[in-house]
């Protein structure tokens, strides 16, 4: 059983169990679980997986051809679509599963597939349906291209499941023999990508891991932060550019202008196709009365291997070839991996707010949550209710313990937010002052939360 995917597989056997033939399109970045997933959900049905190649309509269906016959399926050379359907689903007692795996290779190069696959599931009697799932990588294409592209097949589409990054809490399963201190830095470094985390090695420590896995040029993930999203970008080194300058601190379209020289409507375009791909995010403060406090227009990249690649391994490429990969570390990460990872304990710390609301475990019934970016300051969680009660957070993870003076800069921030809080919860990843400790016992609406207790 895969971890952490139960309401997807819920939401496939959903579709499974209905009667008639369906068509589903499954997308999600790549690593991310999709075939997995579908393995999964497979097991024990009748199904038949094809991957499409990189090629001509023509190509497509004789190398469908070729695999069918390796299953003992005589079929044409050159075969319709509808032929190769027909195969697979002849003389079937039960329903047909077909996976086709970066099916968006297929649309790309002609319009027979959408229709004959159309057709096909319209016409096969109830007695003999079909499932077609219909999986691709390629999220941005999905998204905004995909509908217009294979135009009034897109009538006959039953339902979409994006497969996402898993939590934070299903990771540590993944790892059972990491502590929580270095689940939270494998976090930060692999995100919830799957696909990345098996090439990690609990037994190891963090350090081993990245230079193993990630500096040491004949490993998977060495230069996997340049070939994600590169089959979808053609431009890449403007996007390199934009990426590397994000990273480099650079986080508003003013200050990415100063830096890499692109015209600010030139750098809007990109961005914007970055976002798509969900490798950069715009930061929007929580919306609260201090808006003039607030700071507007912030982007961040998203993808969290992406953003390790561009802190550290492109801008010291020259020395990565150099160096050892232990030297390179202790040069080049060590000295700032702290900082890198505490943007990412803020956001394990959100997703446990989100996972106590849902247990019931907060004194209000959460239905809004964000982060406000101030011009001083941050608060990096609000929590806020629909009678408009608030729990505001900071995430100490850097220092070695949370002091009285980071509770009373909340307190500020909060006043330039112009936000009551009616709860403050401060998360650390070490120890909190002495003050800090008796005033959380004197406030019933002061609670300190760490690490150990998450």
């Amino acid at each position: 059983m895969i971890l952490g995917r139960t309401s997807e597989l819920k939401y496939l056997n959903t579709y499974y169990d209905r009667a008639g033939s369906q068509i589903m399109i499954v997308y999600g970045e790549r690593n991310v679980g999709k075939t997995s997933l579908l393995r999964q959900f497979a097991k024990d049905k009748s199904c038949f997986y094809y991957r499409a190649r990189s090629s001509s309509e023509r190509e497509q269906r004789y190398q469908w051809r070729c695999e069918l016959e390796k299953e003992g399926i005589k079929i044409p050379k050159y075969p319709s679509f509808t032929e190769i359907f027909n195969s697979i689903a002849h003389d079937k007692d039960e329903k047909v599963i077909i996976i086709v795996d970066e099916f968006q290779y297929i649309v790309k190069s002609g319009d027979a597939f959408m229709k004959e696959l159309a057709g096909y599931a319209n016409r096969m009697p109830q007695s003999t349906p079909v499932m077609f799932l219909l999986c691709s990588s390629s999220i941005g294409w999905v998204e905004n291209s995909m509908v217009t592209r294979i135009g009034e097949a897109a009538y006959g589409l039953s339902g979409f499941l994006k497969v996402r990054e898993l939590d934070f809490e299903i990771m540590t399963d993944f790892f059972p023999a990491f502590s929580m201190e270095q689940s939270i830095e494998t976090f930060a470094v692999l995100g919830g990508v799957p696909g990345f985390w098996k090439c990690f090695d609990d037994r190891l420590g963090v350090k081993e891991n990245i230079c193993r896995f990630i500096l040491n040029q004949d490993s998977f993930l060495y230069g996997e932060g340049q070939r994600i999203g590169r089959e979808e970008l053609r431009e890449t080194g403007v996007y390199n550019t934009i990426l590397a300058s994000i990273a480099a601190g650079h986080h508003k379209l003013n200050d990415l202008y100063l830096h890499t020289g692109f015209s600010r409507a030139k750098i809007s375009v990109y961005l914007k196709n970055l976002m798509e791909l969900e490798l950069v995010e715009k930061i929007f403060s929580y919306d609260v009365g201090g808006k003039a406090n607030t700071q507007k227009g912030v982007y961040r990249i998203s993808n969290h291997f992406v953003h390790f690649y561009f802190t550290y391994l492109y801008p010291n490429l020259s020395s990565l070839e150099e160096m050892t990969p232990g030297e390179f570390y202790n040069k080049y990460i060590e000295p700032t991996f702290n900082r890198h990872v505490a943007e990412y304990y803020r956001k394990v710390c959100r997703q446990y707010v989100e996972k106590w609301n849902k247990w019931e475990r907060l004194p209000i019934k959460v239905e809004r949550i964000g982060e406000w970016v101030g011009k001083l300051g941050t608060i990096d969680i609000i929590a806020q209710s629909k009678s408009g009660e608030t729990i505001i957070s900071i995430c100490n993870w850097d220092k070695p313990m949370m002091r009285y003076d980071d509770y009373e800069w909340l307190l500020f921030c909060a006043e330039k937010a112009r936000i009551r809080a009616d709860y403050i919860y401060l998360f650390s990843a070490h120890s909190f002052d002495e003050r800090l400790n008796q005033e959380a016992k004197l406030k019933h609406n002061l609670r300190l939360i760490s690490m150990d207790e998450m």
